[in-house]
């Protein structure tokens, strides 16, 4: 067998001179970092022979042991590669970001008749235009609260569009034209949504005095109705207005990287700069890396434009990154359009800069001293609950049923305190029969610790000694070792009220969570440390949402798509052309032979259709006598 020395020093002689991708490897075949290249050789080299001056390399260098290359045609096809690979492995000496998370972006498809304001997180290359993306949810919600008495455009979706017969209570209140009712020419709301295109472009001020033109030739035109309530939207377009800040006399949308760095902690933030207005801002996950700031900065923008979100014509950087050139190709190509990124050194490019490099300390400070308070409360944690490991990564489990019907299991996972999106599950209930909660969070936990994913510091269940009996019995019965389990439960209390401010004593019930432990006969509070409980209520209470929510989607679906479901030779396809035709399964019964076939489905399977639902109507008949 050929030893390492070996190995690599065939793989650093046959290295290509080609533009492309190289994965290092250490002695169990993990990939230890992903780099490309315009000559792999060349770059290779500089890592063994001691040129590479970055402070990782000698850690990373010393645990290599094999390595692999891909060649590409261009450096810009061995971006998209690289971007792709270290997605898949995450490997340990890689700069990655942990935030898969996309703000809210405003869509507006001017191709619609009737057009609409939607919230969305994803932008795709659909034609529609795009305007964002807004920090958080309450933003985002805040702005078109404010915009719809001013653009007064439908809400509704395109079903409620099409089967509304009488106008909703939005109409009543002034906050929508009525297109679903015929209550507006298709001219004139189109022309509302050029302006509330025009307000979300920027230019605001140029529309207000098209506005105020427009009232007065109205009342020339005695036409007093239609002026005063453009005077409405004139005072509420004011009002808008007044709170916009603008940070830029460049009217540009323009993306903003902000780095800051202490040690080997990176923070990293972006300014979203639309028409020289600032529309939000978006904090990275503190990184920790020995990396120099040019790549880190190089890897935060290229993972981040990976996803769909908005490309604006200018990008600001705040140093220079060594593979500028092909990202600017990659963008380019992603937008369909300009894009350039830029790292001015002066005027109000360097001023934004400076603004978000201000962010980035501040958000650096604040991660700072959390992550210490984080680190005392996991610290604390250990040591009053007699913990073997410090729990940095926390596994929660709840199930959610109603009597044993639409079960499913719900993991999240949480780390350094925090939650981990990525480590979020959910889990069909298969063998478990009948409401037993607790064979069932045995399926889900034999389900998860047969797989090969690496398992947690402290593991969570939701319930009390029955729950924790059926984890302990899984960790057991499949030999996993190292891992911590306790029960999270909420218990009635009944206690003694006090006679206060002339009101009589009394009993009062109070939710207090108990913690139930292995080999403890009594389940421990931890009223004393409200700290510890806020963080485990905190990790359980996410469980429930996460496990809730997708019981309530399987239980709607039930509801909404059984009957159809049922029907032999109608598929999604056929299910989803007939809901929109008819609106609700109401609607489908309803429907003749003829209705039902031109809704796409042809002749033959609407007669069956048709057939079986007069069959289910004639059971439940025989069932309800």
């Amino acid at each position: 067998m050929e030893s390492r020395g070996s190995l690599l020093e065939n793989d650093l002689e046959n290295a290509p001179a080609k533009p492309g991708v190289y994965l290092m490897r250490d002695s169990e075949d993990r990939v230890l970092y992903v780099g490309k290249a315009v000559n792999l050789r060349s770059r290779i080299r500089a890592y063994f022979g001691r040129t590479d001056g970055r402070a990782m390399i000698p850690f990373l260098v010393r645990r290599v042991d094999r390595l692999a290359f891909i060649v590409t045609e261009t450096e810009k096809e061995a971006l998209i590669l690289e971007n792709t690979l270290i997605k898949k492995y995450r490997p340990r000496y890689n700069v990655t970001l942990r935030d898969d998370k996309n703000y809210f972006s405003i869509r507006v498809d001017p191709r619609e008749n009737f057009p609409r304001l939607q919230l969305v997180r994803k932008v795709r290359r659909d034609r529609a235009r795009y305007f964002g993306p807004y920090a958080s949810s309450a933003a985002v919600r805040e702005t078109l609260r404010v915009l719809q008495p001013v653009f007064p455009l439908r809400t509704c979706g395109d079903l409620e569009l099409r089967t509304r017969t009488r106008p909703c209570i939005e109409y009543e209140m002034k906050r929508c034209l009525g297109p679903c009712c015929g209550l507006v020419e298709g001219d004139a709301y189109r022309q509302v949504v050029r302006e509330a295109v025009s307000f979300l472009e920027g230019r605001g001020t140029r529309l207000l005095s098209d506005l105020k033109a427009r009232m007065a030739a109205l009342s020339r035109e005695m036409r007093f109705e239609e002026a005063a309530r453009v005077r409405d939207r004139i005072a509420a377009l004011v009002e808008t207005l007044e709170k916009q800040r603008a940070v830029s006399p460049v009217r540009k949308d323009r993306d903003v990287f902000g780095l800051f760095r202490s040690g080997d902690r990176i923070q990293c933030t972006l300014l979203y700069i639309r028409q020289g207005k600032i529309q939000g801002q978006k904090p990275f996950p503190l990184l920790k890396s020995r990396a120099s700031s040019e790549e880190v900065l190089s890897a935060v923008v290229k993972q981040y434009y990976d996803r769909d979100v908005f490309l604006p014509g200018e990008i600001l950087l705040p140093a220079r990154i060594e593979d500028r050139a092909a990202v600017e190709a990659w963008l380019r190509e992603k937008k369909e359009g300009a894009v350039r990124v830029l790292q001015p050194r002066s005027g109000d490019g360097a001023a934004l800069l400076k603004m978000a490099l201000g962010n980035a300390e501040t958000l650096f400070d604040a991660g700072r001293k959390g992550e210490t308070d984080r680190e005392e409360v996991l610290s604390l944690l250990k040591e009053k609950l007699r913990l073997k490991n410090l729990p940095r990564r926390i596994e929660c489990y709840d199930i959610s049923n109603v009597g044993g019907e639409f079960s499913v299991g719900s993991r999240v996972a949480f780390r350094d305190g925090l939650p981990d999106p990525g480590g979020y599950r959910h889990y069909r209930i298969r063998a478990a029969e009948g409401p037993d909660d607790c064979a069932m969070m045995g399926e889900v936990l034999r389900r998860r610790f047969s797989g090969p994913e690496e398992p947690p510091d402290l593991l969570i269940v939701d319930g009390g000694k029955g729950q924790l009996n059926a984890a302990l019995s899984v960790l057991s019965d499949l030999a996993v070792s190292g891992v911590d389990a306790l029960g999270l439960a909420k218990e009635r209390r009944e206690e003694e009220r006090p006679e206060e401010d002339g009101k009589a004593a009394g009993r009062v019930s109070r939710g207090e969570d108990r913690v139930y432990l292995p080999g403890r006969k009594n389940p421990l509070y931890l009223s004393r440390h409200p700290e510890l409980l806020l963080l485990l209520s905190r990790v359980r209470d996410e469980a429930h949402r996460f496990a809730v929510s997708r019981h309530r989607k399987l239980r709607e679906r039930k509801a909404f798509d059984s009957p159809l479901e049922s029907v032999p030779g109608i598929g999604p396809a056929g299910r989803r052309k007939l809901l929109a035709r008819f609106g609700s399964l109401e609607g489908v019964r309803n429907a003749a032979v003829e209705e039902l076939a031109a809704a796409g489905i042809g002749r033959k399977r609407a007669a069956l259709l048709r057939e079986f639902l007069d069959g289910a109507g004639k059971e439940g008949e025989r069932t309800d006598g």
